[in-house]
């Protein structure tokens, strides 16, 4: 209550000086307005009243008295936030529930098969043929024997025909071996003898089987130069025509 005394007395003090200023007073009154304005707030406040009774209702004030917060400001807690946690059930639908059953069907049971191996055909050895060397005996050949002096000619080891043969000299002797037919002249004449060699089936470089006019007149009294003269002209016909090249020609002596 003291505080707002003083403060009332120094605002009335103010309104006083307000109002002496706008009535034209002159310094003297300045000093006593001053004076008085000043006695109220420097005195101890009385109980007597003063001798100018207060205005009950003070004029209005520039300054608005300040507003002195209260230290305790009342507790405004915030609404919680609401938390209703949105609706996450699992779906219930169930997925469509398959009939189809595995299949129970057991695989084959096929055994392996036991191959057994495959035994290589053998090969049967022609049976020999007296006189007959064994190189003869598969595939196409002329079967010579400088022993027996003649020449079979044998086709798979069957013997088809046989006739006469004469060689040449120590000098040019028919050579032994396995030989084949690489060229065949019907009406051949030799180069190097100038000599007639018809039906000519030529086995070793000039040595060929042939036709020989001089063994169908003087037989196993001459020789040739190397080659094998056949006298029988109808069987060495027959041969020439038989004949292939690549046939085999085996030269050889039996035992």
């Amino acid at each position: 209550m003291k505080k707002k005394r003083i403060t009332l007395a120094a605002a009335v003090a103010v309104v006083l000086a307000a109002s002496a200023c706008s009535s034209g007073s002159s310094d003297g009154d300045d000093a006593k307005a001053n004076v008085a304005a000043a006695a109220p707030a420097s005195a101890p406040p009385s109980s007597a009243a003063p001798s100018e009774p207060a205005p009950t209702t003070a004029p209005p004030s520039s300054e608005a008295p300040v507003a002195i917060p209260s230290s305790e400001a009342p507790a405004t807690t915030p609404p919680a936030p609401q938390t209703t946690a949105p609706s996450t059930k699992p779906s219930t639908t169930k997925p469509p529930a398959t009939t189809a059953k595995p299949s129970t069907s057991k695989p084959p049971t096929s055994k392996p098969t036991t191959t057994k191996p495959t035994t290589k055909p053998t090969t049967k050895t022609p049976p020999k043929v007296a006189g007959l060397d064994a190189r003869c005996m598969t595939g196409r050949a002329m079967c010579i024997d400088k022993t027996t002096r003649k020449l079979t000619w044998v086709i798979d080891g069957v013997p088809q025909y046989s006739f006469e043969v004469r060689f040449g000299s120590q000098e040019l002797p028919t050579r032994e071996g396995a030989f084949s037919v690489f060229q065949k002249s019907k009406d051949h004449v030799s180069t190097i003898y100038h000599t007639s060699m018809p039906y000519a089936m030529f086995f070793s470089g000039g040595q060929a089987v042939h036709y020989s006019p001089d063994f169908a007149a003087n037989g196993y009294n001459g020789a040739s130069h190397g080659c094998v003269n056949v006298r029988n002209k109808a069987l060495i016909q027959k041969l020439f025509n038989e004949s292939r090249i690549g046939d085999k020609v085996i030269v050889y002596r039996s035992s």
